[in-house]
């Protein structure tokens, strides 16, 4: 990301008296009508409207505010996942971040805010699918990172899908004056890791037509998470390669941790230089999960799925209709 966008991009995470958790444009802001025409408080838009033309943020961008407007009409309409029409692409990365800090705001009331971030699009052989040079990343809402053993309606998505990651609790803010990040540096800076699943909705898309810009603007598709006992005692790992196991209706694949991006801690690093490099952080607390170490599956009702790594624990999945 060039320093012109980078620069002009509001911080993805200001404390909530500067922005409100979020941006408003003018008519049709997503600020000013929540998920299903739900007021939103109208001074509380004034206020971030008038911070927002003060900072200069490219964040009030009208096309930002189009195509958050679009992708959240798809999703209240239940509609199939499309990339976005011509006229509503994004110029570049920068503007379809922007869309993800948008959604994110109309999102809270009922996904919660912002707790953590998925890295996505990995491999090579998806980036070329998507027509994307690097992964990307999307955000986690704390009402969507739930603790194993859980159960998953299949009745709560349009499809769900499901990947198998290794989980990361961040210790200590990533901040930008510390960076940049690697597997080195990052290391100290995690609290605690833990086996997860990963909940992605593909709202049915159609995988010979996908675009990574849309992708991006979608929230990289992120659905929650499902988290199995936080290990703190995970440092004398070798992530490159230590062996985890999926078992789904007793027929159990394996893997290794570093299947994703050679070491999760390597996704880590990525994600928050990404941020970084937008103004913002991965802060303390939150929850980072590092890519998928197995093929996605798209489970049945009556589905049991057990996800284990090794030294760190297991995390176990019931799938209902």
């Amino acid at each position: 990301m060039a320093p012109s966008q980078t620069n002009s991009m509001m911080t993805r995470r200001k404390e909530s008296i500067e922005t409100g958790h979020g941006a408003v444009g003018g008519s049709g802001s997503l600020a000013s009508q929540g998920p299903g025409g739900k007021p939103c408080q109208n001074s509380q838009a004034v206020m971030i409207f008038a911070k927002a033309v003060h900072l200069g943020s490219s964040l009030m961008s009208a096309s930002a505010a189009a195509i958050a407007a679009w992708v959240l009409g798809q999703h209240e309409n239940g509609q199939r996942y499309q990339p976005l029409p011509a006229d509503l692409r994004p110029a570049d990365l920068a503007t379809a971040y922007q869309v993800q800090a948008r959604l994110a705001t109309a999102w809270a009331p009922h996904r919660g805010p912002v707790a953590g971030d998925k890295i996505a699009v990995t491999s090579k052989a998806i980036q070329e699918l998507c027509k994307m040079e690097s992964p990307c990343a999307g955000r986690l809402f704390a009402d969507e990172i739930k603790t194993g053993p859980a159960a998953l309606s299949l009745g709560d998505y349009t499809r769900l899908g499901l990947e198998f990651e290794l989980a990361v609790r961040v210790g200590q803010d990533l901040a930008p004056g510390h960076g940049p990040w690697d597997v080195d540096n990052v290391r100290d800076h995690v609290a605690t890791v833990a086996a997860a699943f990963e909940m992605v909705d593909d709202r049915n898309a159609d995988y010979d037509h996908l675009d990574g810009l849309s992708l991006v603007a979608d929230n990289s598709w992120a659905a929650g998470v499902v988290l199995g006992p936080e290990c703190a005692e995970w440092r004398d790992l070798d992530l490159t390669a230590t062996p985890v196991a999926l078992t789904h209706n007793g027929i159990t694949d394996q893997a290794v941790t570093g299947a994703a991006m050679g070491n999760p801690l390597a996704s880590l690093a990525w994600v928050a230089n990404l941020l970084n490099a937008e103004g913002g952080q991965v802060k303390a607390g939150e929850i980072v999960i590092t890519g998928s170490t197995l093929a996605t599956r798209f489970p049945a009702a009556g589905d049991q799925l057990e996800y284990m790594v090794d030294g760190v624990g297991e995390v176990a999945l019931t799938i209902t209709a």
